[in-house]
């Protein structure tokens, strides 16, 4: 990713805290985010959708009912 200016920068760097934070899960925290509690276990087959950030270069993944 080519970085074009400061606002630029900075909106990327907030982009990636948001999903740092938010949706990518840690493996010290049990697969859990720092922000979000980890969701309880689900026994049925749910269907899991994928939203880009940055380009494509970050994913993000929810499970849908």
């Amino acid at each position: 990713m080519l970085i074009l200016n400061a606002a630029h920068l900075r909106k990327t760097l907030s982009e990636y805290e948001t999903h740092f934070n938010e949706q990518r899960p840690h493996r010290a925290l049990h697969q859990a985010c720092p922000l979000r509690a980890l969701p309880d276990p689900v026994d049925t087959e749910n269907k899991v959708t994928r939203q880009d950030r940055l380009g494509g270069l970050l994913h993000e993944y929810q499970q849908v009912a």
